[in-house]
């Protein structure tokens, strides 16, 4: 029987393929596949759970979802993903509106999960996190000239902070083979735009133990004929001589590099579980500024961590006016039960790690305004996303800003520009951290 089945999608890029994924299985098992809930037989929310503000988030859309159970306008709910792979019994034994449940390990179970609810039952799935189906089909929801390709799954690095590796397991990367054949796909589908990504890419092939690289990888992507390549993430000590030379030779891989480093100070970072040092970074760093002049850096910092002492975060905040990574996340430390960072002595007050981390995100905020004061009067490569009517203008970004992370250009142009099109923008001003121009005659 076909049945209406909407997919809502929280948390980052790598649930997004996985909820693509879980749309492909049911578009594929004859189901109507829609992102509206309201009327649908059933609705899945596909969840994260790494912090505390994304456990809310997936809570709110639970109890939204079950309002419109009790409106009569949706007629089951299925709650997937991290949430549901960290606490399965807290969510069944409190949330009556949910009605059935799949963990990490078994997105490949929607479709009988979907018929289960249909059929009155209360399915739970939860199959083994270490061994998931990474490859097959999707329903690729980014624009037509964007997608994520996804070249591993789970993370083996088990920072102190972190529970990833507990909620999707140990790494384990895709064939060579089934990563290209999808990225083919996407091109010939008309992708202009493939952001790599998994919780480590560095790290890609180093499982199998076979010669496989995250280098090699790149070389073969910058065959098919796209535009930009954007990598998500780089783990500091994995970033090899041989990956830079990559990087800086092939034209199509954006000097746009995800770094997080989290700390600088050498103490907090053997608290977090890091590998390699503050020395080592900033020698990564040099490296990289010689062989790639152009790079824009985005980094994560983490502000709080338990034993974090003033003079420790004075010197994370040196660090980066002295380094000025165009890009940085700051986030305050949350102490996540299972991980061994909630367990550390001397934990930050809240309210202190959230001070250090306004007054870190407003010395970020002078050096992007610094980086963007550079951009004045130069030519860069947009890729148009379209016309905004309320800014009157057309809106992009450009290598340095990637997708739902950082800014935008606002610029205006003679003719009629398509989303997906690149464009030469002659930068002319700055507005609200964005940049603004016209398209370079």
């Amino acid at each position: 029987m076909s049945y209406t089945v909407a997919f809502i999608s929280l948390g980052c890029a790598k649930n997004l393929v996985n909820t693509e994924q879980m749309m492909a299985l049911c578009r594929d098992a004859g189901f109507v596949v829609t992102g509206e809930p309201e009327g649908a037989d059933v609705a899945v929310l596909n969840t994260c759970g790494f912090i505390d503000a994304a456990k809310s988030e997936a809570i709110e859309n639970i109890l939204e979802l079950g309002r419109l159970k009790d409106e009569g306008k949706l007629g089951k709910l299925l709650v997937a993903g991290c949430l549901s792979q960290r606490y399965p019994e807290d969510i069944l034994r409190e949330l009556p509106e949910v009605d059935g449940l799949l963990g990490t390990g078994s997105y490949t179970d929607v479709v009988y999960a979907v018929n289960s609810l249909m059929e009155g039952d209360e399915p739970t799935f939860f199959g083994d996190i270490h061994n998931t189906a990474d490859d097959g089909p999707r329903m690729v929801t980014t624009p037509p000239y964007t997608a994520y390709l996804k070249i591993a799954e789970g993370c083996s690095n088990c920072c102190a902070f972190c529970i990833i590796p507990k909620l999707r397991g140990r790494y384990r990367s895709r064939s060579m083979e089934s990563i290209l054949a999808e990225a083919k796909q996407l091109v010939e589908s008309g992708v202009q735009e493939l952001i790599v990504i998994a919780q480590d890419i560095t790290r890609y092939g180093w499982d199998k133990k076979d010669g496989t690289s995250l280098a090699g990888l790149l070389r073969e992507l910058c065959k098919l004929p796209l535009r930009w390549i954007r990598l998500h993430y780089l783990y500091p000590e994995a970033v090899t001589d041989e990956l830079i030379e990559v990087i800086a030779a092939e034209p199509k891989i954006l000097h746009y590099l995800d770094i997080p480093i989290q700390h600088c100070n050498d103490r907090i970072l053997r608290e977090m579980n890091r590998r390699g040092t503050k020395a080592d970074i900033e020698a990564l760093l040099d490296k990289l500024r010689r062989a790639i002049p152009d790079v824009v850096i985005r980094t994560s910092l983490i502000c709080g961590l338990p034993g974090e002492t003033e003079e420790e975060f004075e010197e994370l905040c040196e660090f980066l006016t002295r380094q000025r990574l165009q890009r940085a996340g700051v986030f305050p430390f949350s102490p996540e039960e299972g991980t061994k960072a909630a367990g550390l002595p001397d934990q930050v007050d809240a309210d202190v790690a959230m001070h250090r981390t306004e007054l870190l995100v407003e010395l970020q905020s002078r050096i992007m305004d610094e980086y963007n004061e550079q951009r004045l009067g130069t030519v860069m490569e947009v890729l148009c996303e379209g016309f905004d009517p309320e800014e009157g203008c057309y809106v992009g970004r450009t290598y340095a800003d990637s997708v739902d992370i950082d800014g935008h250009v606002y610029f205006t142009a003679a003719g009629r520009i398509q989303p997906g099109e690149f464009v030469p923008v002659l930068i002319t001003g700055i507005q609200d951290g964005d940049l603004t121009g016209e398209i370079d005659e």
